[in-house]
């Protein structure tokens, strides 16, 4: 069953022209054990080069985790750290980035404390990968900071009689605990949260169906980057997923994201702009 979703109107965060294109979110992991391979550890001149690369190459905005979300222990984290050393991680790479380059800053962490210093050193957006679900203060504190939050869908176990159906409901309810919290509807961006909580069978039923989501009015993240559904059906592993990758981020600007955060980003800034004029048009330059 769907949710009434009549009263929600397309909106969001001011600093985007949304429609316009597809927004690229490269992927910044200060961590020693991302999923993909690509973790830059604390070094943050390496993070530095990382950043001015990405945004050479067509990145709109970074996204800066300190933690592995690695599922299927997100929520635990596949090696847990506390929230000081997390901080120890970004907030050094978050101060040098905002001072150094002129895009949007993301940090991406489950921990109210974690976002509340981040934002304090430059960045513009949280991203919490539990639903706003792992930090009961977690809403507050995004309406306190008055940022854009990226509401990503997970749960605890990959369980669904309707996936897409589930997802939609759950994602809006946590719509309106981030508004009974405080956070106005124009700060929220929506997340279907691909591999989190999902069998691979569950993510492509998602993205086949992503129209569903992004037909709510709000902008929608697309995080399909290098995840173990692309892996399942190519029988590939997780540094030899760049076609597969190319072709999710596609499908899903043919069905309406308005955001995709991918590790690879000359390549899929590339497919979305090829994408974006197929679907949204195209002047020739001139």
């Amino acid at each position: 069953m769907q949710p009434d979703v009549a009263s929600l109107n397309r909106s969001g965060p001011e600093m985007f022209d949304w429609g316009t294109k597809t927004f690229i979110m490269g992927v910044l992991n200060i961590t020693p054990d991302s999923f993909s391979g690509d973790g830059l550890g604390t070094d943050v001149e390496n993070a530095l080069i990382q950043a001015r690369e990405f945004v050479a190459n067509g990145a709109h905005i970074l996204d800066i985790g300190g933690e592995s979300t690695r599922p299927p222990k997100v929520y635990e984290g596949a090696n847990p750290v506390d929230a000081d050393e997390e901080l120890v991680r970004v907030i050094p790479v978050i101060e040098r980035l905002s001072a150094e380059l002129n895009v949007p800053l993301s940090i991406d962490t489950r921990k109210s404390t974690v976002a509340r210093a981040a934002v304090s050193a430059g960045a513009a957006i949280v991203n919490d990968v539990t639903m706003l679900g792992y930090d009961e203060a977690m809403a507050t504190t995004v309406a306190e900071l008055g940022v854009p939050v990226v509401i990503s869908h997970i749960r605890d176990r990959a369980r669904y009689t309707d996936v897409v159906g589930e997802v939609i409901t759950d994602l809006i309810a946590t719509v309106h605990r981030a508004e009974s919290a405080g956070v106005a509807r124009n700060a929220i961006i929506l997340d279907p949260g691909i591999g989190f909580g999902k069998t691979a069978e569950h993510s492509l039923t998602v993205l086949r169906h992503l129209d569903e989501l992004t037909n709510l009015g709000f902008p929608v993240l697309v995080g399909t980057s290098r995840k173990s559904s692309i892996g399942a059906v190519l029988d590939l592993p997780v540094d030899d997923r760049l076609e597969g990758t190319g072709a999710t981020v596609a499908l899903a600007i043919a069905k309406g994201a308005d955001m995709v955060r991918v590790h690879d980003v000359k390549e899929m800034a590339r497919v979305a702009k090829m994408s974006d004029a197929i679907v949204r048009g195209w002047t020739p330059p001139q």
